[in-house]
């Protein structure tokens, strides 16, 4: 879904969010996004390492 949106729908996307939500919160918005997406990436790495660690005990 996200792979086809380009440089024309985020520069859509960033002037509705600066619009909603005015210069002052973007960057308070952008860290908090930041700070969401590397610990959802940090838990998905956990997850698929203690799988791996599972299924070679298993064997």
């Amino acid at each position: 879904m996200l792979q086809n949106i380009g440089i024309p729908g985020l520069i859509l996307i960033l002037i509705i969010s600066l619009i909603v939500f005015g210069p002052s919160k973007l960057p308070e918005i952008g860290r908090a996004f930041g700070n969401t997406l590397r610990e959802f990436k940090s838990s998905a790495k956990e997850l698929m390492s203690d799988e791996k660690e599972d299924s070679g005990h298993s064997k």
